[in-house]
């Protein structure tokens, strides 16, 4: 944050601007580099952190490190737990998680990155992804992103509007790169039906993804995908599943 951008910040809004910035420190942040990261002055964060704990949105621990507290953390997931998407998704992604033993995702689209609004782990044999409910990832490197993509950029010319001047950062050697091989892996999407990601976003993780229309029966909603380790399930045989688990995204009721 900019001294510009701290001076801009007054009342609830510093009080926000804190609470965000301390959800960043899931092992705290002292007083100090919070003033730093701010760029304002620790009296002033300080009040702001003082009416966080008194909400019980943050709390410090025995070091003194300040902490989201569990009043916020009741909140955000009593609030998860109650969205309508997230109940009509926990059947399929209950289903799809124990046929496969692998990592499955709820997640929409919002600008340049995909948001994963649901996660399942398997019970035991999964590795760590680095998703996270409410974390993001670039759309055009995820199975997700862009199979919702596909059915809103249609010409190489909004591709190309999309991505902008600053180019598609890669973050694997299979990423891609750039607007017309975005364009390209887009169209061939539309036409299968579903989205992958061949290692991608994360080395050694694919991803197949296919629709969920929630709430339109033309545009999707989001995207459930199946996320698993190439050596275990190979994107091949999620492919060759493709029929089964159609069938499971298409009943979402248990």
């Amino acid at each position: 944050m900019t001294d510009q951008d701290a001076d801009k910040l007054v009342g609830s809004d510093r009080v926000l601007a804190v609470l965000a910035e301390l959800a960043k420190h899931p092992r705290g942040i002292g007083l100090e580099d919070m003033a730093r990261a701010m760029a304002s002055a620790k009296p002033t964060v300080h009040r702001a952190l003082a009416s966080l704990r008194r909400a019980g949105f943050a709390v410090q621990d025995g070091h003194g490190r300040y902490v989201l507290g569990d009043e916020f953390l009741r909140l955000a997931f009593a609030h998860h737990e109650a969205r309508p998407d997230h109940v009509r998704v926990q059947p399929v992604l209950q289903r799809l998680c124990e046929r496969y033993g692998e990592t499955i995702h709820y997640a929409g689209l919002d600008g340049r990155d995909v948001v994963y609004r649901s996660k399942l782990d398997p019970t035991s044999g999964a590795v760590r992804l680095t998703s996270m409910v409410g974390g993001r990832n670039p759309a055009h490197c995820t199975a997700v992103g862009k199979l919702l993509l596909s059915y809103t950029l249609h010409t190489e010319q909004e591709v190309r509007d999309w991505a902008g001047d600053g180019g598609l950062p890669k973050r694997t050697e299979h990423s891609i790169g750039t607007a017309e091989e975005l364009h390209a892996e887009l169209a061939r999407t539309r036409e299968r039906g579903y989205g992958v990601d061949d290692q991608e976003n994360e080395p050694g993780v694919i991803c197949l993804a296919v629709p969920m229309f929630l709430t339109s029966p033309a545009a999707p909603s989001g995207a459930i995908s199946i996320s698993a380790l190439a050596y275990r399930t190979p994107l091949k045989k999620l492919i060759e599943d493709l029929p089964a688990i159609r069938a499971v995204v298409a009943n979402p009721a248990p």
